[in-house]
């Protein structure tokens, strides 16, 4: 079957593939045999059939006759359980002994091809972290410790940091530190924080391990790894990952609801932002449905296109799916594929040779990077992480959405946005958008009042400013380090019921959360009051003047439909506006690339309906025109048009 394989590769377009992702088992037998010559053969077809090869380095999963010689490399859960062999990724990150025969595993892989033709990159391991993140075992407590070392220093600053005066929790010896496994209560919060930040960066140390001994070898081959910005996945720190590795890759599978191609786009511009705005590699995704949602559906006519070309539009300058062809066995052979379980005579395939031709003309835009939009929405993940605790005054808060809440509601617009990390730099945005900013650093307090002094617009929402790295809160009142900016006091969170709202004064509706605001500066505007509630009469929204710029607080959860309401009145003050023409907002998305070659238009149809997009000037790479000349975009459709360089 490889040969036509191959075949059917070019015929599609394909010039790289991922190869051995999970197959250690298959590459050493037993702890002290070897097998590549399945792989040599593999390699040998590709390079021969014009196609490189990004070579994994098969540590995914360990095999049997390791877990079996080793069962102490096995995650333990904070219940104490062990996670057993027979799924993947059932190793701890923090396993010395996982971590020797992995490496010698990396290094065998590459003083065997590192000069073979068909090696056109490195992929460490697979969807790090993707099941083994939080690893409870002795192992983690021990690196834990020595990671808590190296972040405090002494006791007494780890004491301070953790408040450990509560609850009877102070320490006197490092070795009474451990991971915070199953407890009769809650946890100490500081404690929870920092170990998910430790989680991260135990992954990040692993990556790093094989990283360098493959740039030991290969010093040309560059080296990536697939990360998942999509939905829930937050226990990697991917911005402060992407450094680590030569080229960011990503991978995203589609969540079906009313915000799926909204949250496609969000993840594909919050991976660019990870990647610094340069061009990067999607790893992953699907052509029709997936195998582990409750319902797998499968992608209707036109999806797979859209949802390849939206990445792309983004800054994917490759465009990779799981899995060639539909697997005849094994947990994943529901999981679509590009030939399918039907073969090349379908309907499918057709749909993937078709996207390989329009990637070929697409070529001009390989190598360009984002125009910068004029709004940012900050994506920070210490916020995710702490703001989503237990203790809080609702466990309803889910921080990811309320700010894909905000993306959508611009997309409703018409409006740009990236969306960018606190590491970025915050000054090449007029608006910053920072929902649920929770931990707020003195130093972060300090540039986001700079960044309004020098012109820029501030719009943050409810449980921000709220404590500091060691979530400290910031006393004196809510929103603690962001107050004085904005010149508001918070002195209790009103929190609401799940299915409770309050209406407000603009028409718009309230869920989740209120604030009883008391207005502290004489220059605060109050744009927007509370009509119904424990708040009714009192500030809802608020905007201050700070330097040439402005800062604005919102104090509820208004939703899609009223963010899209209120962002007109928040935006003003910056002159932003839709760049494009009436009759395609809020059903059409504009993304911007730019290079050597031009200015890149991506047009992205957001509905099933054709969509008219008069007074667009440039070439068109990809799209229909009508009898007048002007763009057409049909359903679930993707244009590109070359415009000269700005």
């Amino acid at each position: 079957m490889w040969e036509e394989d191959v075949r059917l590769m070019r015929e599609a377009g394909v010039n790289v593939v991922s190869v051995g992702i999970f197959s250690w088992a298959r590459l050493q037998p037993t702890a002290d045999t070897w097998d590549f010559g399945w792989l040599d053969d593999v390699l040998g077809l590709l390079h021969e059939g014009g196609v490189g090869v990004d070579l994994a380095t098969a540590t995914a999963s360990p095999p049997p006759w390791l877990t079996t010689a080793h069962p102490e490399v096995l995650p333990v859960t904070a219940t104490g359980e062990t996670l057993w062999p027979g799924a993947r990724q059932h190793w701890r990150p923090t396993s010395p002994v996982f971590r020797e025969h992995a490496l010698r595993l990396v290094r065998t892989l590459a003083e065997r091809y590192k000069d073979h033709p068909a090696l056109v990159a490195w992929h460490v391991s697979n969807e790090l972290g993707c099941h083994n993140v939080y690893d409870y075992s002795d192992d983690a407590a021990r690196a834990f410790r020595e990671w808590l070392r190296e972040r405090y220093g002494t006791l007494d600053a780890l004491n301070d940091a953790w408040g450990t005066a509560f609850w009877s929790q102070r320490y006197s010896a490092w070795e009474q530190i451990l991971p915070p496994r199953l407890a009769a209560s809650h946890p100490n919060p500081t404690q929870q924080l920092d170990f998910k930040r430790f989680s991260s960066d135990a992954l990040k140390d692993y990556l790093r391990a094989e990283r360098d001994l493959l740039r030991e070898i290969t010093p040309d081959v560059p080296v990536t790894t697939n990360f998942m910005v999509m939905g829930n996945t937050k226990g990697m720190d991917y911005a402060d990952w992407a450094e680590e590795i030569d080229f960011v890759s990503n991978d995203h599978y589609v969540h079906p609801g009313p915000q799926d191609r909204d949250e496609l786009s969000f993840s594909a511009n919050l991976t660019s932002g990870i990647s610094g705005g340069r061009p990067w590699f999607l790893m992953e995704h699907s052509t029709s449905a997936v195998n582990w949602q409750p319902v797998n559906v499968a992608k209707r006519p036109g999806e797979l296109a859209r949802d390849s070309l939206l990445h792309v539009a983004h800054g994917a300058d490759a465009v990779c799916f799981f899995q060639w062809r539909q697997s005849a066995a094994g947990a994943e052979k529901y999981h679509s594929a590009m030939v399918p379980h039907a073969g090349a005579d379908s309907d499918l395939f057709r749909a993937v040779a078709e996207l390989g031709a329009t990637l070929k003309t697409l070529a001009p835009v390989a190598g360009s990077e984002r125009e910068p939009a004029k709004v940012g929405i900050v994506h920070d993940w210490d916020s995710w992480w702490a703001s989503e605790q237990d203790s809080h005054p609702t466990a309803l808060l889910r921080y990811r959405q309320e700010a894909l809440d905000w993306y959508s509601a611009l997309l409703r617009l018409g409006i740009r946005a990236d969306l960018v990390t606190t590491r970025s730099d915050l000054r090449r945005h007029q608006v910053l958008i920072a929902p649920v900013l929770h931990v707020v650093p003195a130093d972060l307090a300090k540039t986001l009042t700079r960044y309004t002094e020098q012109g820029g617009h501030l719009i943050t929402t409810y449980f921000s400013g709220v404590v500091d790295e060691h979530d400290h809160v910031w006393l004196g009142g809510y929103p603690g380090a962001l107050r004085d900016l904005l010149g508001i006091r918070v002195e209790e969170f009103g929190p609401l019921l799940a299915g409770d709202s309050v209406e407000l004064d603009d028409a718009t509706t309230g869920t989740l959360w209120t604030d009883r605001i008391t207005v502290t500066a004489d220059d605060t505007d109050v744009l927007v009051r509370y009509r119904t509630g424990e708040q009714a009469g009192r500030p809802a929204v608020t905007r201050r003047p700070s330097g040439r710029g402005t800062a604005a607080y919102v104090s509820t959860r208004l939703g899609v439909d009223g963010l899209a309401a209120l962002l007109p009145r928040l935006l003003a003050p910056a002159g932003v506006e839709s760049e494009l023409p009436a009759e395609a907002r809020g059903s059409v998305e504009p993304v911007v690339r730019r290079g050597p070659e031009g200015r890149f238009l991506f047009l992205v149809n957001r509905t099933d309906d054709a969509v008219p997009v008069p007074g667009l000037d440039g070439e068109v790479l990809l799209g229909d025109t009508g009898d007048d000349g002007a763009l057409i975009l049909g359903p679930r459709a993707v244009a590109v048009l070359r415009q000269p360089a700005s």
